[in-house]
């Protein structure tokens, strides 16, 4: 499928603002019967959500659904290596998605309790923040 990232965006660089607060929006299950919720703030790659995605759908064999309710669309900067400090904003090295705390990150649904709680909890394992198994009531 290949890494996430916007078609075209407005700017090719952003800020690296704040991220303080609780999620109130994508924090309610509305796809699938089972989530993996963020619990803590932060930034999580295009890269780690890759992983994260093919671990679950390698040990449900390609079974069941996967919804991934975050996007990469905030674009992170970089210097290269051994190059002096100053000089400006260093180049764009990839996309990240911001989590805040209560986020879904992902949805499983058209699986058994098992076998979705073990597939999250291999995804949990490929990401850099703590996270939650939940399920629909």
């Amino acid at each position: 499928m290949g890494l996430l990232q916007p078609k075209r965006t407005k700017h090719r660089k952003a800020f690296k603002g704040k991220r303080g607060g609780i999620a109130t929006r994508g924090n309610v299950l509305n796809f699938g019967s089972f989530g993996l919720k963020a619990m803590e703030a932060g930034f999580i790659s295009a890269r780690q959500l890759e992983a994260a995605r093919r671990a679950m759908a390698h040990f449900t064999q390609r079974g069941g659904r996967i919804w991934i309710r975050v996007f990469p669309d905030k674009p992170i900067t970089k210097h290269p290596a051994e190059s002096r400090m100053g000089s400006g904003k260093g180049d764009v090295e990839g996309y990240v998605a911001v989590v805040k705390p209560g986020q879904l990150v992902f949805e499983m649904g058209a699986v058994g309790r098992e076998i979705a709680q073990e597939a999250l909890r291999l995804a949990a394992h490929k990401l850099p923040v703590d996270t939650k198994f939940v399920e629909k009531i």
